[in-house]
């Protein structure tokens, strides 16, 4: 099941920077942010509560909130980031060379959650920068 929810990840991620890149023309790319946060928001709280889980706030531990805590500051910095990029550059670009977190994740997920590597994991993993970079790289100005 968690691939039909990482594909939706994936759609919806796509349709966030066609949106966004859209709505960039006529301001900033930390205010766009800031609006969609406000929608973040409401969104995500109104489904916890639907669903209920609300109460698991209670059960959280002190290494668990300054995951979560990190997490969201890294968030935002992605997304501030990846917003002034689209404001600057062409979408199909810049959501290419943004993309390259996948190579990041991985290598930061080998170290600090000791996740075991494959063959094919490394090949894709290359296939993917090579594919970053000959898109990047080639980007006239």
């Amino acid at each position: 099941m968690w691939i039909f929810w990482a594909f939706m990840a994936a759609l919806s991620a796509a349709l966030v920077i066609i949106f966004t890149k859209a709505g960039l023309e006529k301001i900033d790319s930390s205010l766009a942010f800031a609006v969609q946060a406000i929608f973040i928001l409401v969104i995500t709280w109104a489904l916890i509560t639907y669903q209920g889980t609300f109460n698991q706030l209670k059960q959280l531990d002190t290494k668990t909130w300054g995951f979560l805590v990190a997490a969201g500051i890294f968030t935002t910095l992605s997304t501030l980031f990846s917003y002034k990029a689209l404001s600057l550059g062409p979408a199909s670009y810049v959501v290419t060379i943004e993309r390259m977190s996948l190579l990041f994740t991985i290598v930061l997920a080998v170290i600090f959650l000791k996740e075991k590597l494959s063959w094919q994991l490394v090949l894709g993993a290359g296939l993917m920068l090579a594919g970053a970079l000959l898109i990047g790289l080639t980007q006239k100005s």
